[in-house]
C-alpha cells in the first residue's frame, strides 16, 4: 500500500515536473506579415514552456489604435519601428523592452506563372488591378508606395491600385483575383500553402526604406509571465531560425 501512495506521488511530481506549475496565457498582436512564421514559433514556445500563446493579426496601424484604446494585448509584434516607440513614448509599452526582431523584404507577386517579370510589368501596365496594403495602416504599404514613387510611376498607378487595410487583406485580394498582382511580405510567399506556380519579383532594397519591425512587451503583460518569457524567446535561437527561413533579415 505504501509502495503504491509513493509511486503515485513521484507520478505527480514528474507531472508536475513536465508542465510548470505557473504556466500562464499571453496575448499577443501580430502584422499581418509575420503570421506564417509566428505561427511555427508560437507552436515552439508552448512546447518549449508550456505557455499559452493566443494571437490575433492586422495591420499595425489598426493595432496601435487599437492598444491605445485599451485593447487587452500583452505583446505587439509591428511591421515597423515607429509604432512601438510611440506606444513605448506614451508610456503604454514596457520602457526599454523595445527591440528589432526582424527586417522584412518587399515582393510584387501573382500567382499566374510569368507574369512578373520585375519593374517592367510595372510599367507595362498590363493588369486590371494592383493591391497593395493601405500606407497609412502598413509599414509595407508605405514601401510598396515608396518603390512606385521612386520609379515614377505612383501618380500614374492609381486607376489601377486596390489598397487592403493589413498586408493579410492584400494577399486576399490577389488570391481571390480581385487583383493580378501585388506587393506583399516575402514572409507571405513563403508560405506552405503557396502552389509555387506563382511569379515574384524581390524588390531591390534601395527602391524603399528598410522595413525594420519591432516588438514591444506592452504594460498589460508586464507582469505576465508568459509574455516576458516571449519576448526572451523572440532573442533565442530557436525563433532566430524560423525568422531567418522565411526570408526576414536579423538586424
Amino acid at each position: 500500500m505504501k509502495q503504491r501512495v509513493l509511486a503515485s506521488c513521484l507520478l505527480g511530481i514528474v507531472s508536475t515536473m513536465a508542465t510548470p506549475v505557473f504556466a500562464e496565457q499571453v496575448l499577443v498582436a501580430v502584422a499581418a506579415n509575420f503570421v506564417p512564421p509566428f505561427r511555427e514559433i508560437a507552436t515552439e514556445f508552448e512546447t518549449a514552456t508550456g505557455h499559452n500563446v493566443r494571437v490575433a493579426t492586422g495591420s499595425s496601424g489598426s493595432f496601435y489604435s487599437q492598444i491605445k484604446n485599451g485593447a487587452p494585448f500583452d505583446v505587439f509584434f509591428s511591421a515597423d519601428m515607429e509604432r512601438p516607440k510611440l506606444l513605448e513614448d506614451e508610456g503604454i509599452g514596457v520602457k526599454d523592452s523595445r527591440f528589432t526582431y526582424a527586417v522584412g523584404r518587399l515582393v510584387l507577386w501573382s500567382p499566374s506563372a510569368g507574369l512578373v517579370k520585375g519593374e517592367e510589368t510595372l510599367r507595362s501596365k498590363a493588369f486590371k488591378r494592383l493591391a497593395i496594403a493601405n500606407p497609412k495602416t502598413a509599414p509595407y504599404g508605405v514601401a510598396a508606395m515608396q518603390v512606385m514613387q521612386k520609379l515614377a510611376l505612383w501618380e500614374s498607378l492609381q486607376p489601377q491600385i486596390v489598397m487592403g487595410e493589413s498586408l493579410g487583406q492584400t494577399m486576399g485580394f490577389i488570391a481571390s483575383g480581385n487583383a493580378q498582382l501585388g506587393f506583399v511580405a516575402f514572409s507571405q510567399v513563403l508560405d506552405p500553402k503557396i502552389t509555387g506556380q506563382e511569379s515574384r519579383w524581390d524588390v531591390p532594397n534601395n527602391l524603399h526604406e528598410p522595413i525594420k519591425q519591432d516588438v514591444i512587451l506592452l504594460t498589460k503583460g508586464k507582469d505576465n509571465a508568459a509574455a516576458k518569457a516571449l519576448m526572451e524567446f523572440m532573442r533565442g535561437p530557436q525563433a532566430k531560425t524560423i525568422i531567418i527561413r522565411y526570408g526576414y533579415e536579423l538586424k
